[in-house]
């Protein structure tokens, strides 16, 4: 199983790190495997949040997620992303930025980091988002019963979530962006734009997945009913996706289970999309080689891709009940972070064990609840999750 779920991470591995041996030496043999430690350090909360949605897509996307989507995570975040960013903070055209990059990479690493406030702002509002709307929801097992109760009572207001996103956007803007550290100057409606523009992306990309899903639910429970209500005569006549016939019903759930699929997927890409943000930025406190910088990025990136499936194959999340809440409150942490290196720095380092310390804590309580209940989880422990929240 461990094999066969991380064989193509072990492969790309083996293989960059001999590329970049080849290409750089020593020293950039090095650099690459600090990259990779590096982005698995500071993604292992991304996994676990890909896990609980790619959990609900079948064996096919999960599939595409692997293939198509670490394509998208490799070449897209860790390679294009930066170029483009430059491109267009710097008024430049494609071909530019990209000989920019190549050629004069001391102003290609300048124009990046002067473009991190609009950066953090977008990834800190997307962040946040998930954040807020995972806190404000009413849940029957709770990790910190203390904070999650009353917070989940007060997400019974509707678009909550979306006016305590709106009011710290305004904080941030008005008192962290008036004199960067990245860059200098007054970056506040920089910031604003970006931040309401990542606000926009996670409730138009989250909404349509979520309608998609709902509808799929209903779909299926009509199909149900349909199959129940048999004729008079004890015929299954109202069964059209059984016999296999191109019935109404049958059709429309094949096709929003598609259309669900899709949009749960593109989410999980504006997801991974945030989580990278900032080990691009900081991967250029050890390289502005961007060839390096995406070789190491990517085999991070690829066990973050092989580490979701394995939770979900494993069932992890089932069987550590704890974990999610964990992987929410890292978002939660690594948005705040992100908000505050609009004019401060913060050490990579930090990042990372903040997002360690808190799934650590969330695992740790799952294995002392599993164990007060005495069964090691799985579809037995679903049984009693009101009873046995947490604090």
């Amino acid at each position: 199983m461990l094999l066969k779920t991380f064989g193509w991470s072990f492969a790309v591995t083996a293989i960059g790190l001999a590329l970049a041996g080849v290409l750089w030496g020593w020293k950039g043999l090095a650099i690459v495997g600090i990259l990779s430690i590096l982005e698995i350090s500071l993604s292992f909360d991304n996994a676990v949040i890909n896990a609980g949605i790619l959990r609900k897509m079948n064996a096919f996307w999960q599939k595409i997620f692997l293939t198509i989507g670490i394509l998208i995570a490799v070449f897209g975040m860790r390679l294009v992303f930066p170029v483009v960013i430059v491109a267009i903070t710097a008024k430049l055209g494609p071909i530019e930025a990209v000989n920019l990059a190549i050629n004069d990479k001391e102003k290609y690493e300048h124009l990046v980091t002067g473009a991190h406030p609009a950066i953090a702002a977008f990834g800190g509002m997307f962040l946040l988002m998930i954040f807020l709307d995972f806190i404000f929801e009413e849940r029957d097992i709770r990790w910190l019963g203390f904070l999650e109760k009353p917070l989940s009572k007060l997400g019974k207001l509707d678009t909550f979530s979306v006016v305590i996103a709106l009011a710290v956007l305004l904080v941030s803007a008005t008192t962290l962006a008036t004199d960067v550290a990245h860059g200098g100057g007054d970056k506040s409606a920089t910031v604003l734009l970006s931040g309401v523009a990542g606000l926009m992306t996670y409730l138009v990309v989250n909404g349509v997945s979520g309608f998609f899903e709902d509808k799929l639910e209903e779909d299926d429970e009509d199909e149900g009913d349909g199959d129940g209500a048999e004729g008079a005569d004890g015929s299954d006549e109202k069964k059209p996706a059984e016999s296999g016939q191109r019935g109404s019903s049958g059709a429309t759930v094949v096709g929003m289970a598609g259309k669900a699929a899709f949009f749960m997927f593109l989410y999980l890409e504006v997801i991974d999309a945030s989580f990278s943000f900032d080990g691009v930025i900081g991967a250029f406190a050890i390289t502005n080689d961007i060839f390096e910088m995406a070789l190491g990025l990517g085999i991070g990136a690829m066990y973050i891709r092989s580490l979701t499936v394995y939770l979900v194959r494993q069932g992890t999340l089932d069987d550590y009940v704890y974990l999610e809440h964990g992987a929410h409150y890292a978002i939660g942490a690594l948005a705040a972070i992100l908000l505050v290196t609009i004019k401060f720095e913060i050490n990579e380092v930090i990042t990372g064990l903040v997002g360690v310390l808190l799934i650590g804590a969330s695992y740790w309580s799952s294995v002392v609840r599993n164990r007060r209940e005495g069964h090691g989880g799985g579809a037995d422990s679903e049984e009693k999750t009101e009873v046995t929240s947490g604090v």
